[in-house]
């Protein structure tokens, strides 16, 4: 008998995907357990691998249509073996047929993501004007872009409350400054010369869900939280060397230990101490945080990055948090995350000193309130100083700067919380 490739449910909230990218084609041999076809939701890019060996026997689904979870979307199985006739396509057709064909504002009873809900406060939608395309009726994230969109008083609504310049000479017009204004009705533009072609080597690069994504994420925090970012410098002088002594037993317990778990642990401590910044903020007040769900910054090269999440990562060891990292980077790697696997952060760690950066400002991750890079660790020759005599000492140092929203944190609160941080590393036992 042969295997029917159904669409899986990629978490608790998703109820269907789009096909991104088929990775095998009509009467090629498939393995079991081989990537079959990679799967994008709002939140994920994913493979979906191969349940059966054989021949990819038949295609119910085309690239690009959005599919709900558990329909059959292709057959494999031995040449000549017959396959099911049911072509499942009419009930899972794309969002763009599917939004001719169900009734406007249907949105009212159906679940939303929490993406969707955001959107939705940000701009006061009432969704139940929304007409939703996912399941049952379900307001999708392009329906609930598509309908801001359409309202035309939304953009420049938007646009009045971030671009109105303030008052002073910081903000007036250079031409009003220096008295440099160009007329208001300039001269008629003379024509491009004949003999010259016009000639242009820009490339337009088509862009994919995630990048499309993260664009859209990166602007909505910069608009919506007020960033600013503190920096410290850390002698790792005491993780190093716990690190080389520990890092064979590691291995030997299936563990590659880098020096995240370590910044992990100590972010975690600094969180017990400081729970304000396990935070987010809310119209009707600050929401604490009771459990530490820490977001992880992963670097998928130059298609972007994701953020897998540790739930309740504040039960965990330094062994626990290396092989919870270890896995989930490698995932993320292999398009194997999976949508909940990247939801419910509540503060987050990036490591951009893997790319030789010294310090940097990290957007937040929202609805987070802070974010925490961390630089490059490099020797550096630094002041020691030992029963009052100061001496030159080479370190192995790093930056670490905490980016946070000046809604929830002022400026010392968020020193005392880097601080602690740089305390745990510092007297590392």
């Amino acid at each position: 008998m042969g295997t029917p490739v159904i669409m899986p449910q990629l978490g608790e909230s998703v109820v269907e995907g789009k096909i991104s990218r088929w990775l095998k084609q009509l009467g090629e041999p498939v393995k079991l357990y081989e990537p079959l076809l990679e799967v994008e939701t709002d939140k994920v890019t994913t493979e979906v691998t191969a349940a059966g060996a054989g021949t990819l026997l038949k295609l119910y689904a085309n690239e690009g249509d959005v599919v709900k979870a558990g329909t059959l979307i292709a057959f494999i199985g031995a040449s000549g073996e017959s396959v099911p006739a049911t072509d499942p396509r009419p009930s899972s057709l794309p969002e763009s047929e599917r939004e001719q064909e169900m009734p406007r504002g249907n949105g009212s009873s159906a679940r939303i993501s929490p993406v969707v809900a955001r959107i939705a406060s940000e701009h006061h939608v009432d969704l139940a004007l929304v007409h939703g395309t996912g399941e049952g009726g379900r307001v999708t994230k392009k329906d609930i872009l598509a309908y801001v969109e359409m309202q035309p008083d939304t953009p420049s609504e938007k646009l009045e409350a971030w671009e109105q310049p303030g008052l002073g000479e910081l903000f007036r017009p250079t031409e009003e400054v220096f008295g440099t204004a160009v007329s208001a009705s300039p001269g008629p533009i003379a024509p491009a010369a004949a003999s010259a072609p016009t000639v242009t080597s820009d490339e337009v690069l088509p862009l994919n869900g995630m990048r499309k994504a993260i664009a859209e994420h990166m602007v909505m925090s910069k608009r919506t939280s007020p960033h600013v970012t503190t920096v410290f410098e850390v002698d790792l002088s005491k993780v190093v060397a716990h690190r080389n002594t520990h890092k064979a037993q590691f291995e030997r317990d299936g563990a590659n230990l880098t020096f995240t778990p370590y910044f992990a642990m100590a972010t975690i401590a600094a969180l017990k101490k400081h729970p304000l910044v396990n935070s987010s903020w809310s119209d009707s007040g600050i929401v604490l945080h009771r459990t530490v769900n820490l977001g992880i910054a992963v670097s998928l090269g130059e298609d972007g990055l994701i953020v897998p999440v540790i739930k309740n990562a504040d039960s965990l060891n330094l062994l626990g948090f290396a092989r919870t990292i270890n896995d989930l980077a490698d995932r993320a790697r292999r398009k194997q995350l999976k949508p909940d696997e990247v939801q419910g952060g509540t503060f987050t760690i990036t490591n951009h000193g893997t790319s030789g950066s010294l310090f940097a400002t990290p957007v937040i991750n929202q609805p987070q309130c802070g974010i925490l890079g961390v630089g490059l660790i490099q020797k550096r020759v630094v002041v020691v100083t030992q029963n009052e005599v100061d001496a030159i000492a080479i370190k192995p140092m790093v930056y670490v700067g905490l980016t946070f929203d000046h809604r929830i944190l002022d400026g010392n609160s968020a020193d005392n919380f880097v601080a602690a941080i740089k305390q745990r590393l510092e007297s590392w036992t």
